[in-house]
């Protein structure tokens, strides 16, 4: 088990702990969810580093290490759907979670096929997932109540993530298309 793998693993084991730690009825608990949310976030930066770096990538990593960022990532958006109570709000979260879920289908479709590099992640994507985590972290830091600013910080990131979200869904589709319509022959 390298360390790469073992920082993925921690972040699929912090999703409970995020869940009973936003759940606590104290004023911490939203700064102390929001440093949950970033240490997982920021061991997904360190594990694609280090699988690299140490020469540690597995296909057991290449396997969790997406999904463990769209678990987490989903259930903090499930968790702010509930403290946030907003159509706007719910919208803009599920539309990055059904993205995350097609883009996963597609991704898996097309390695079947042996095209799984025409679907990589992309650098508009980084920026996605960097305008995602950000509007989550802010999110889930502030007590919205208190700090309404910060609300529509965290608001305006979170639109800028579904936007992104959507231009990459169609980048992505866009580039499996001539595959996705290629006539095979086979029947259904």
């Amino acid at each position: 088990m390298t360390l790469a793998n073992q920082l993925t693993l921690l972040r699929v084991a912090l999703i409970p702990v995020l869940v009973l730690v936003f759940y606590l009825p104290y004023k911490w608990s939203y700064i102390a969810s929001a440093v949950i949310f970033a240490a997982a976030a920021a061991t997904d930066w360190l594990d694609g580093y280090l699988a690299r770096k140490l020469n540690q990538s597995t296909a057991f990593g290449a396997f969790l290490d997406p999904v463990a960022d769209k678990l987490m990532v989903a259930t903090a958006l499930v968790l702010l759907v509930g403290l946030h109570k907003s159509a706007w709000f719910t919208v803009a979260a599920a539309v990055i979670i059904c993205r995350e879920i097609a883009v996963s289908g597609l991704r898996e479709w097309m390695a079947e096929l042996g095209q799984r590099s025409s679907v990589a992640v992309s650098y508009v994507g980084k920026i996605k997932t960097t305008a995602q985590m950000a509007a989550i972290i802010v999110l889930l830091a502030f007590d919205v109540r208190d700090f309404p600013v910060m609300e529509t910080l965290g608001y305006l990131l979170l639109y800028v993530a579904a936007a992104l979200t959507l231009w990459t869904m169609v980048m992505y589709l866009r580039a499996a298309w001539p595959v996705l319509m290629a006539d095979n022959h086979k029947s259904p």
